[in-house]
């Protein structure tokens, strides 16, 4: 390995170790309610994402509203990646001019059946892929 290498490897380590225990002390602090460092500019920050969702006083789910709420996240989340395969050939990021197959309006992208495979098994988190990467996705797609 280059001295470049193991440079990288001591700033990382070092990095790493210089944050554990400030953030770990914030988590803590969050997690457990209690008076917060920074409250002004975080709270501010806090409180305009609640109001931007919605929420005036933030309270616990119960299971069902907890349950409906990943449901809908993980579906909203298949459809995306699903979209994204099938228009890569119109997105951003895709210099190599990945296609698929001639199926329809959506002809720029990955071919329906291997694009909801795909969306599906990365929703689920079982990852497994029927293709190889680097000749099928463009960088956009590897990257959503």
């Amino acid at each position: 390995m280059t001295f470049n290498g193991w440079l990288q490897i001591v700033v990382f380590f070092l990095v790493i170790l210089a944050i554990a225990k400030p953030l770990g002390v914030y988590m803590f602090r969050v997690f457990e309610g209690d008076k917060q460092p920074l409250p002004r500019t975080l709270g501010r920050v806090e409180r305009g994402l609640l109001r931007l969702c919605g929420l005036k006083d933030p309270k616990e789910q119960t299971w069902i509203q907890y349950a409906i709420a990943m449901l809908v996240f993980s579906v909203m989340g298949l459809l995306v990646t699903y979209l994204i395969m099938r228009l890569q050939g119109s997105l951003p990021f895709n210099p190599q001019k990945m296609m698929g197959g001639p199926d329809g309006p959506l002809a720029s992208g990955v071919p329906a059946p291997l694009a909801f495979n795909t969306a599906a098994s990365f929703t689920t988190n079982t990852n497994w892929q029927s293709y190889a990467p680097e000749t099928t996705m463009s960088y956009f797609t590897e990257m959503a």
